[in-house]
């Protein structure tokens, strides 16, 4: 059975749209900006919040302010850097 050009022609042409498609959706899903993780401010703040209604007890916020310390210094230190360069 011979193929006919006209079926070949249809089918690749089905073929061409299904790859610019498939591009097109990959581009616009590597183009999304990925979710931004909060700040150490922001955290200690939902945090500061959670601990004031009874969520959580002084030693667990006293252990979450000290590992967000290290981080906000870490974010501050960064954001003075790149203040230096602009």
């Amino acid at each position: 059975m011979e193929a006919q050009p006209e079926k070949l022609l249809l089918w690749g042409a089905l073929l061409a749209v299904l790859v610019v498609t498939l591009v097109y959706v990959i581009g616009k899903l590597r183009a999304e900006p990925a979710q931004q993780e909060p700040t150490a401010g922001e955290l200690l703040s939902n945090f500061r919040e959670l601990h004031s209604w009874g969520g959580l007890s002084d030693e667990e916020f006293r252990t979450i302010k000290t590992t967000l310390a290290v981080q906000f210094q870490e974010e501050l230190k960064g954001d003075g850097e790149k203040g230096c360069d602009e």
